[in-house]
């Protein structure tokens, strides 16, 4: 039972359990750092990545080697700011809304018909 709660007391490192890079963050070699786990939510809403994620990390799911990414295209980026197209647009726009001078007559027409005119009687 004591040597439970001196084993509890003590922090695991990843490096005294696996052979890990020598390069490794220290967040990857002590899981003990991560925090803000454990929030709780109703258990009628609550998914399967909810759940998995409530827990903390331990030290057989921390990675054991780290390869740190080139950042040569992202700064170049910040640098030159993203692709903008700047072409010349030489399509017609055909809108829908676009009606015919004849269906235009048609229509003032028909409406003529229909109500009369009624500026003259006025």
């Amino acid at each position: 039972m004591e040597d439970q709660k001196v084993m509890e007391d003590q922090k695991v490192q990843t490096c005294g359990v696996y052979r890990t890079d020598p390069n490794l963050p220290h967040r990857f070699n002590n899981p003990d750092c991560f925090h803000g786990y454990g929030s709780r939510s109703h258990l009628l809403y609550r998914t399967t990545n909810q759940t998995y994620g409530n827990r903390k990390p331990s030290v057989h799911e921390m990675p054991t080697e780290y390869y740190v990414l080139n950042h040569k295209f992202s700064e170049e980026m910040l640098r030159a700011g993203m692709y903008q197209d700047d072409g010349f647009n030489t399509a017609v726009d055909r809108s829908t809304e676009t009606v015919s001078t004849a269906t235009c007559q048609k229509k003032f027409q028909l409406n003529r018909l229909k109500h009369g005119n009624q500026s003259s009687k006025q």
